[in-house]
């Protein structure tokens, strides 16, 4: 229960203790004052009664402590100005202590009643005043737009309401907090960063008992959000000030949970707007390349035509040109490609490209990616390990045929001359996973994740290496992706521990058609 130490913080009283107690000895004077002359009129009784009114007026006015003081007086002034023989303590007749003990313990209990009503109504009148300041803080706490916005409105209201300083903490496992905030912790508060630490691991509030009252935070309040802990809430009192009570304690926790939702909303706003702009970015970048490469199609074509058409002229040309005329073509053959694989990249992204699924068996689309690779595959045997139990799967067989493509070309590429290239399938649980690992170099170990948190391999316009010598714009993993992908699979990269890389992919199992057997 709240103690009259709170409501002296919360509501100073208009008297000092001897104020009271000088008010208390002034009001039972008076009322003897006023009570001798009726003596003549009114019976003891009805005087009686006059003396606990002036307790039940000074409990009400100035509490408790000066409702047992006038209980007391007033006994003393009725025997000793009232009850014979007057202008004595002593009692002749032993029915007036009877009166005594009775107009006391009436006096008392009246005047106990009094003050702790007075005491709730105070009690009530200040919860209603942090209520409405709490709901006036949420209210300003939800119309933030900025974390300085809610570090202000914090350290107003704790001002207001305790007479103490706080300080917002957003804690930084690796950097030990928030930049830019040292600042400002030495002009508000002084900081034990592990009792902060503290209060942020463990989800409770710490006390610091031993500065508190050297100009450091005396209570660190976490900030628990729904969704995790987002900082901590250090209150410090100013010097020579009383401890945090009870009440404090627990409007403090009020304000931090209305802090921590706040910094969360903050947060998923700036998510949200970040990956507002990321998909405009995304877009506008698709938009482009969807322009360019249909707009480049077209000459790229005839040019890669013009440059077989000099080949059949009549006579021949001299070798020297024709040796021109052929890298000619194979310049503009290598740009078509790569114009083909921006396109395909933009209408994977912009969603335009619909799947014609079709069940059929894997090895079909396998043989197809090698033998459209043909001479890019020259120096490189391929090894192809399928077992005899492959269920058909459902899939798109021109788009999977540009991944198996895609990937047969990237290990062609990066592995030495005269190694194998190894593709493999095996089936999972719910899906079946397709392999196809070289004999080279490795992807670098050293690669980050994306914006999407997957590999950034599969990002567009990210290479293995970065600075290598061999040609590539980095689309064809992406492209690999995003095919995998829509057919609801998923894909990753990996370095073999014998040497070399592994690209994975899973494709789902579904439900494929079952296949009745003719009958002779």
């Amino acid at each position: 229960m709240p103690n009259e130490s709170m409501l002296t913080v919360q509501a100073p009283e208009r008297f000092t203790p001897w104020q009271r107690v000088l008010l208390t000895v002034l009001a039972c004077a008076a009322t003897t004052l006023l009570a001798t002359p009726l003596l003549d009129y009114l019976a003891l009784a009805n005087i009686v009664m006059l003396f606990l009114l002036t307790v039940l007026l000074l409990a009400v006015t100035l509490g408790r402590s000066a409702a047992v003081l006038a209980s007391v007086l007033s006994v003393a002034l009725f025997d000793f100005f009232f009850v014979p023989p007057r202008f004595s303590l002593a009692v002749n007749d032993f029915q007036y202590l009877i009166t005594f003990a009775v107009m006391l313990a009436t006096a008392l209990i009246t005047g106990q009643l009094a003050a702790g009503l007075k005491r709730r109504a105070q009690q009530a009148q200040i919860r209603e005043q942090r209520t409405r300041a709490l709901y006036e803080v949420a209210r300003q706490l939800a119309g933030a737009l900025a974390l300085e916005q809610v570090r202000e409105i914090a350290r107003q209201f704790v001002r207001q309401q305790i007479d103490a300083e706080a300080l917002i903490l957003l804690l930084d496992e690796e950097k030990g907090g928030e930049p830019g905030e040292e600042k400002s912790r030495s002009a508000a508060l002084r900081i034990e960063e592990h009792l902060a630490y503290m209060a942020q691991e463990s989800g409770k509030h710490v006390f610091n008992t031993g500065l508190a009252s050297n100009g450091y935070a005396s209570l660190y309040l976490p900030l628990k959000a729904p969704m995790r802990v987002r900082g901590v809430l250090a209150v410090g009192l100013p010097e020579n000030a009383p401890e945090l009570q009870q009440e404090n304690i627990a409007l403090l926790e009020a304000l931090a949970s209305l802090i921590a939702i706040a910094i969360e909303r903050l947060h998923y706003v700036d998510v949200a707007h970040a990956t507002q702009l990321n998909v405009v970015a995304e877009r506008l970048r698709s938009s482009i390349l969807s322009a360019l490469s249909h707009d480049l199609r077209t000459p790229l074509t005839a040019l890669v035509g013009l440059a077989d058409s000099l080949f059949l002229i009549k006579p021949a040309l001299p070798a020297a040109a024709l040796d021109t005329a052929q890298a000619l073509h194979e310049q503009a053959a290598r740009m078509a490609s790569l114009v083909g694989n921006l396109l395909d990249m933009a209408r994977l992204n912009a969603g335009t490209v619909t799947l014609r699924r079709e069940w059929q068996p894997l090895e079909e689309v396998i043989g197809a990616s090698i033998k459209l690779l043909g001479g890019a595959l020259s120096a490189h045997p391929v090894r192809v390990s399928l077992p005899p139990d492959l269920p058909l799967l459902e899939f798109d067989a021109v788009l999977l045929e540009r991944v198996f493509c895609n990937l047969l070309e990237n290990a062609a590429k990066y592995a030495p001359a005269g190694s194998a290239v190894e593709i493999e399938a095996r089936p999972l649980d719910d899906a079946v996973e397709v392999s196809v690992c070289d004999h080279g170099e490795g992807f670098p170990t050293t690669r980050k994740d994306g914006e999407d948190g997957k590999d950034d391999l599969f990002n567009m316009f990210v290479r293995g290496q970065s600075e290598s010598s061999k040609p590539g714009t980095g689309l064809g993993l992406a492209i690999c992706r995003a095919i995998v992908e829509a057919h609801g699979g998923t894909i990753g990269a990996a370095n073999r521990p014998e040497g070399g890389a592994c690209v994975r992919f899973t494709l789902p199992k579904g439900q494929p058609p079952v296949l009745e057997e003719e009958s002779a």
